[in-house]
């Protein structure tokens, strides 16, 4: 059976230490890349806010529009002689 001395306990501590900042070194990765997924989700989030503001104002236009145009009350009248499903 192998003798067990210091230095043994040594080089077995120094390899656990090591290992360990490996480990710390992949987790600090990693909570970067959490950090810059997130990031990109609250971009991402303010360009859909963005499209639904330019939406409902495109369909404000579009009622001012129609509205002008007088082109409801036409689809409204010519949906009653549409065929009904």
């Amino acid at each position: 059976m192998a003798e067990v001395n210091q230095e043994l306990l040594f080089e077995i501590l120094r390899r656990i230490q090591t290992d360990v900042s490996s480990v710390k070194e992949g987790q600090r990765d990693m909570r970067q890349e959490m950090v810059s997924f997130r990031n990109h989700m609250h971009v991402m989030q303010g360009d859909i806010n963005n499209l639904r503001g330019t939406i409902g104002q495109i369909l404000d236009r579009l009622d001012r529009i129609e509205n002008r145009l007088e082109l409801r009350e036409l689809a409204e009248a010519q949906a009653r002689f549409e065929p009904q499903p």
